[in-house]
């Protein structure tokens, strides 16, 4: 008697899907399969040790919580017309961060590509110059870039475009490194150059994906923008700190909602134009 076709394909689900690896058969597989599970809660008691983690502490903390909320409240709308001036700013700042990060990263992104950079030592330099670059905070980038330029946007500016060349060109060569390298070979056959290569070969391939990479980093930047501002880069993070030091919670609740109006707007509109690029590219 033959097997319905959908007991066979839930079958297939379940070893699919149900397992992510193979099932410990052996008993050195179940014992190996215990010593990993008993590693892994010894990391998690360790971590939770080390961050001091105390549900109790927090449900003693929570009538604070209440507290500050209920200062807040309502929020004082009066100031509105004195956050258009800095909320404007923050968009600048995140367009300008996003764009400088963008022109830096794309010639790195070629150099951090295994299959366009033969050069191991090259190779191998820029994708450290990358971690390196990411691994240091926007807040302290700012810190830095406010010492030698002083206060205003222009700092917020640079440390968005800085940290974006790290993490924009690991993204932009980890796109490159996944491409279809049949392609190359062919343009390579033909005797075309290195930037014909690119142009001809390699930017056809990413450039929906290199796209969605730019959107979302305009959010994150946008989102890191309102942030800046509390070390002394421009945009509304100056505001909020400057309420929050005055004890004004109502204002500093209205520069909440402003911030949250503005990364559900931008994070619509990068989501609508992802799906446009996305319906592009399957049509």
């Amino acid at each position: 008697m033959s097997t319905p076709l959908s007991t066979q394909m839930d079958r297939a689900s379940y070893h699919d899907y149900v397992w992510t690896g193979a099932r410990p058969l052996t008993l050195r597989s179940w014992l190996l399969s215990i010593a990993a599970v008993a590693a892994v809660a010894f990391i998690l008691a360790w971590s939770a040790q080390g961050t001091q983690l105390s549900w109790g502490e927090l449900a003693d903390g929570l009538p604070q919580i209440g507290d500050f909320l209920s200062r807040s409240f309502p929020p004082n709308w009066k100031i509105l017309g004195n956050l258009v001036g800095p909320a404007v700013e923050t968009v600048q700042i995140a367009i300008w961060g996003t764009l400088l990060g963008v022109i830096g990263a794309i010639p790195v992104s070629f150099l951090a590509a295994r299959n366009l950079n033969r050069n191991r030592v090259v190779y191998q330099s820029v994708r450290q110059m990358l971690n390196v670059t990411r691994s240091i905070n926007e807040l302290i980038l700012a810190l830095v870039f406010v010492s030698a330029v002083g206060l205003g946007p222009f700092p917020g500016v640079l440390a968005l475009a800085l940290h974006g060349i790290g993490m924009v060109g690991k993204f932009f060569a980890e796109s490159i490194e996944e491409i279809d390298d049949g392609p190359l070979e062919a343009l390579r056959a033909t005797g075309a150059r290195p930037l014909q290569v690119i142009v001809f070969g390699v930017l056809p391939q990413v450039i929906t994906a290199w796209i969605a990479t730019v959107l979302y980093r305009f959010e994150v930047n946008l989102r890191q923008a309102t942030v800046l501002g509390m070390v002394g880069a421009g945009g509304l993070g100056f505001e909020l700190v400057s309420s929050l030091k005055l004890f004004k919670y109502q204002d500093t609740a209205t520069c909440i909602v402003v911030v949250t109006l503005m990364v559900v707007v931008a994070d619509t509109i990068s989501s609508r134009l992802r799906q446009m690029i996305q319906d592009g590219k399957t049509h």
